[in-house]
């Protein structure tokens, strides 16, 4: 046995190598029937020899190199033999089996992708290859000459739009011919008058289209003298086919969104998807079609989410439809932080938008630090527009601390347009000193902010100190209070092992004593500078039996007027043996 190898040789001449141009309506499927011709002749060259339709393709040279088994042929199971096809029996069968099913109508949409047929072609061609393989391969084939008018065609994400349309219409007025052509969008669109009274700009298109045709007929029917009376009557009683043209310039009326509109005339139930709702509310606008573009308001008023949010505000504000943007404003109140503030589509939250909802008394927060770290990332999207994902808290901290600390971000030029969000946050609201830290780090707000904030700390701090400490299982509160501008007392109390005021750590670790009275010996002493000299307060050394109960849970206090800080305070305790 011998083997061929596979040869691909370019044909001479296109047009003799079209067993199946008869589907080929124009010139620009030179190529896609070159395609078909090598798909049906495949697996007849995989074999070494020629296909039933062709004559032309070269012949594999000898001599041949003789072989004791077959090779199998590319991917498929077609093998090749050093015999003729004629006495290869394995090898014709697979060969009529795969040009049997090497054409489909999915393969054939694949193929004709950049130049693609309508409707009634591919089945023109379909039928043509059916034909010609019932036909054992006739080497006389038929070219049909291209149609002098094409359905109209539009471009989509799946299928055929205008297709679809046609299809659509066909059924809902049972196979009437359409009278009107409306040219828009780089494309002809055949559709009945009878439905164009949804649409105001159609209806009146259609109004002046059919009175000048109207008034064209009548001067014809007046030259043309040779008429009768009958005729003239018959072509008035014909409804005359009118072309009507629509020009768009709103860049979110989209080819597929305008098709679903059209499709929207024809039907009493209005039809709106979520995905192409900005586009069918554009179409709907364009068209005056009033049912159709509150039909889209309802449906974006309740399909509101974070990916959406921002477009459906920005489609409020753009058709003046204030239920819509109060919806927008509302699911942003609450949704801002929580989940807004984690995903990218933060970027496009409008300015507008973003400062009045931090002015709202609705807005939702865990707590005003969650709130600043959303107004700077938002900042940080805004200066960072290929950033694909939402950074961490950290790399936006890093970025601010990056630049140059002539001045803060916000007193830059570029700053200048973010002030208004940053002082509608209550920031006298961040009290962790970590958090303030990190705002004097980061060069973001002005000096004057800063330094207000940490006195409005100051001064709103609370007017006692108090902290917990734990001897051999008794628990101590010690306490300094002020009660006016220089008026201070301090003391100490004993509180019981499970008083809420004691932290479940300290508790956890420590021994708890069970004893109701336990003997202390104490001191409390206050150091402070008055006039320029240091002055002491104490209450001697003193010994007490404290309880768990008023009033032997509390030592003595001690009194003293201090004009001015810093005061050193000190607490000795001593735990007589017993």
């Amino acid at each position: 046995m011998a083997r061929y190898k596979r040869l691909h040789a370019k044909p001479r001449n296109s047009l003799d190598l079209l067993p199946f141009a008869s589907f080929v309506p124009t010139e620009k499927h030179t190529l896609e029937n070159t395609a078909h011709l090598y798909l049906l002749s495949a697996p007849f060259v995989s074999l070494g020899g020629l296909s039933p339709n062709e004559k032309e393709i070269a012949k594999i040279p000898l001599p041949l190199k003789p072989r004791f088994f077959r090779k199998q042929a590319g991917l498929t199971n077609r093998w090749q033999s050093r015999f003729p096809p004629s006495c290869d029996l394995l090898g014709i069968a697979q060969a009529s089996k795969a040009a049997r099913v090497s054409l489909n109508e999915t393969l054939m949409r694949i193929m004709t992708v950049d130049a693609p047929m309508s409707l009634s072609e591919e089945q023109e061609a379909l039928k043509a290859i059916t034909e010609a393989r019932k036909g054992s391969y006739s080497h006389a084939f038929k070219t049909v000459p291209p149609k002098q008018k094409q359905r109209p065609r539009i471009f989509s994400r799946q299928g055929d739009p205008n297709e679809m349309l046609f299809s659509f219409t066909q059924k809902v007025t049972e196979g009437m011919e359409p009278d009107v052509t409306l040219r828009c969008l780089d494309f002809e669109w055949e559709l009945h008058r009878m439905y164009f009274f949804k649409s105001q700009v159609l209806s009146q298109l259609l109004a002046t289209a059919v009175q000048n045709t109207e008034i064209r007929c009548y001067y014809k029917q007046h030259l043309l003298s040779g008429w009768k009376h009958t005729e003239i009557c018959e072509q008035k009683q014909r409804t005359p086919k009118v072309t009507i043209a629509l020009e768009i310039n709103d860049s979110d009326v989209t080819r597929f969104a305008f098709a679903i509109a059209l499709k929207n005339l024809y039907s009493s139930e209005l039809e709106v998807n979520e995905e192409d709702v900005l586009g069918i509310l554009a179409s709907a606008n364009v068209l005056q079609f009033p049912s159709l573009f509150q039909k889209c308001i309802q449906v974006m008023r309740s399909t509101i989410c974070t990916s959406n949010v921002c477009s459906y505000y920005s489609a409020g504000c753009k058709y003046q439809q204030s239920s819509l943007i109060t919806e927008c404003e509302r699911w942003t109140e609450v949704n801002l932080v929580p989940q807004l503030g984690s995903q990218i589509h933060l970027r496009k939250l409008p300015l507008e938008l973003l400062q009045k909802v931090l002015r709202s008394s609705r807005l939702f927060t865990f707590n005003e630090f969650h709130l600043l770290r959303t107004a700077l990332c938002w900042v940080f999207l805004q200066q960072n527009p290929k950033i694909q994902i939402i950074p961490s808290y950290d790399t936006v901290l890093t970025y601010f601390s990056s630049l140059p600390k002539i001045c803060a971000f916000l007193e830059r030029e570029v700053g200048q347009r973010y002030i208004a969000i940053f002082q509608s946050l209550r920031l006298h609201g961040i009290t962790s000193s970590k958090h303030l830290e990190e705002l004097w780090k980061i060069n973001f707000l002005p000096l004057p902010w800063l330094t207000r904030i940490l006195s409005d700390h100051y001064h709103a701090e609370p007017r006692y100190h108090a902290e917990i400490i734990s001897i051999y299982g008794f628990f101590f509160e010690i306490k300094a209070v002020r009660h006016d501008a220089s008026a201070y007392s301090f003391y100490m109390q004993r509180v019981k092992h499970a008083d809420p005021i004691i932290s479940f750590f300290t508790a956890e670790r420590s021994p708890v004593s069970l004893k109701q009275e336990r003997e202390v010996k104490y001191e409390i002493k206050v150091q402070c500078q008055i006039d320029g000299k240091w002055e002491e307060f104490t209450t001697e050394k003193r010994t007490q039996r404290f309880g768990v109960k008023k009033p032997t849970c509390k030592s003595m206090v001690l009194k003293a007027n201090i004009p001015s800080v810093p005061i050193y305070v000190t607490f000795s305790l001593l735990f007589p043996s017993s």
